[in-house]
């Protein structure tokens, strides 16, 4: 199947400003996970504007659109939740909502694929159909891809795709990476235990506190030991609480934190592992512990041959200048769970203009250069048509 990249073009470049529109309306009405529910409508209603096929999904937010006809059929993912941040960037179009924020670039995905969606509607000229998949709750843990997959949302896919805003990739660029390029992410408390009593007599007692602090200190540290130092792994602890008197020795110190790692193989190991240590930790102060562990996100690993597919197509249609090879993120995207089920792959859209300062993902300050949307239009466009054998 031979595609006019021209004629791609074109179609992309008119659609631009309908995306660019399209994020700053969602970008100024930011709603949390599973209460997107004017973001679903105003979707739902462009899209239709467009005679575009959509659905609503069981889970109360969000929507599926189907452009083309028949296989085979590909995916493409995009999130539509903010953030609980009180915005700080001074724009035109900052949100409206006090204590809500589109800090993490969704507003710019669910436009992008807005925009994408609308182009492959106009061009038309290709076999097979996409299926444009309007998430929910990306944000929260675990996060809303695992209900889509148990609602049988991506059945039937032979694969799918999804953007993520880079802020440290210059606009105009797209991030290409195979194998893992996010991070599995768990959440984990470990409760110590002992008895309680008086600091003045630890030793008629258990120092629940000690104990606690050789568990933040020591259990980084063994993991690592413990661990091929090839695959990349980050425990850090985020919450340490115990006691309300310091002349008393507390019954219980509770430490929460998060583990991270690239490797699936060591993702699965990782409940059992951190369990074992944490007990051997504290074995000789003669406290207990009780760890709830919480398996979370899974990494994302991203298939080969969709990311040379989406590389060579969007080479042919954005230039090979557009085309840039990207790092691992130790932070963690629920689009894992859809790669569980299918081959996929995330790619990285470059949002950082020429002179604008890095300023990192969830920050109040939060802002990408919309030269970015134009980039993902007509990328996403050609990485869908490539997954989809056509050529240009």
């Amino acid at each position: 199947m031979i595609c006019d990249p021209d004629q791609l073009r074109a179609i992309a470049r008119d659609v631009t400003p309908l995306a660019v529109e399209a994020r700053r309306h969602i970008h100024e009405n930011p709603e949390l996970g599973h209460l997107e529910f004017e973001t679903t409508a105003y979707l739902s209603e462009r899209l239709a504007a467009e005679g575009i096929r959509v659905e609503p999904l069981s889970v109360g937010t969000g929507l599926v659109a189907t452009v083309g006809e028949g296989e085979p059929t590909v995916g493409f993912r995009a999130d539509i939740d903010a953030l609980p941040i009180d915005e700080k960037t001074g724009l035109p179009f900052a949100s409206k909502r006090p204590g809500l924020m589109h800090a993490c670039g969704h507003d710019v995905h669910s436009s992008v694929a807005l925009g994408v969606a609308i182009t492959l509607q106009r061009f038309g000229a290709f076999t097979g159909s996409v299926r444009f998949v309007f998430q929910p709750a990306e944000e929260q843990f675990p996060g809303g891809a695992q209900e889509l997959v148990d609602a049988g949302v991506i059945d039937g896919l032979q694969s799918i795709i999804a953007f993520h805003v880079d802020p440290h990739l210059e606009v105009g660029k797209i991030g290409f990476r195979s194998g893992p390029i996010t991070a599995a992410s768990d959440r984990f408390t470990v409760s110590v235990q002992g008895p309680g009593g008086h600091t003045a007599r630890p030793h008629e007692s258990v120092d629940t506190v000690l104990a606690a602090g050789r568990i933040a200190a020591d259990l980084p540290e063994m993991l690592s030991r413990r661990v091929d130092p090839r695959s990349p792994l980050v425990m850090v602890f985020g919450k340490i609480h115990g006691g309300d008197a310091e002349n008393v020795i507390p019954t219980h110190v509770d430490l929460s934190g998060t583990a991270r790692t690239l490797d699936k193989d060591l993702w699965m190991r990782l409940p059992k592992l951190v369990e074992e240590l944490a007990n051997q930790i504290v074995m000789p102060t003669g406290a207990t512990v009780q760890v709830d562990y919480t398996t979370g996100t899974a990494p994302v690993v991203n298939d080969q041959r969709i990311v040379s597919e989406a590389e060579f197509a969007v080479a042919q249609v954005l230039g090979p200048e557009a085309v840039v090879g990207t790092q691992p993120s130790m932070g963690a995207e629920d689009f894992s769970a859809y790669l569980l089920k299918i081959p996929g792959a995330l790619f990285r859209l470059g949002s950082r203009g020429p002179d604008m300062p890095i300023v990192d993902l969830h920050s109040a300050a939060f802002d990408v250069d919309e030269k970015a949307i134009p980039t993902g239009v007509l990328g996403g466009a050609a990485a869908l048509l490539g997954s989809l054998n056509c050529a240009f």
